[in-house]
């Protein structure tokens, strides 16, 4: 633990000595859905919110379980609301969304009808994993 505060600590230096590089660049946020449609909901707002407050904010959207459900043919929300409309709203400003594969067959779902703006990786929890420890992506779950 104390080895990741002196890294956090020294990449941060890093960061105002480069003249505050990152601000320009903008925070790379990984939101982690598991829960179902009432989440995918929520995180919809949430990341509506964010993009408002922060236009340059990197965002990667990453499902399994439950969570996979809203990036489904067909899926609404709870008031029946298509989400197809809003997941290509937010992937034409750059959202990313990944949709685990591990899910897909133990559910034995067929990846044709994950949505066509979705990509499937190996796995939602080492894609998340991945994202924070390699990428430096901040972990958010709505």
């Amino acid at each position: 633990m104390k080895h990741l505060l002196m890294r956090a600590a020294l990449l941060g230096a890093l960061g105002l000595a480069a003249g505050g590089a990152w601000a320009d660049e903008g925070v790379k946020v990984v939101y982690h859905l598991t829960e179902g449609v009432a989440q995918a909901a929520r995180a919809i707002g949430n990341i509506r919110n964010h993009l408002a407050a922060e236009p340059k904010t990197k965002i990667v959207v990453v499902t399994h379980g439950a969570g996979i459900d809203f990036l489904l043919d067909g899926a609404a929300d709870t008031q029946g609301r298509a989400f197809s409309g809003a997941i290509g709203d937010l992937a034409s400003k750059g959202i990313e969304f990944r949709v685990c594969n591990n899910t897909l067959t133990g559910r034995n779902i067929a990846k044709d009808r994950v949505a066509m703006e979705a990509t499937v990786v190996p796995s939602g929890v080492a894609e998340v994993a991945r994202l924070q420890a390699r990428e430096g992506f901040a972990y958010l779950r709505p």
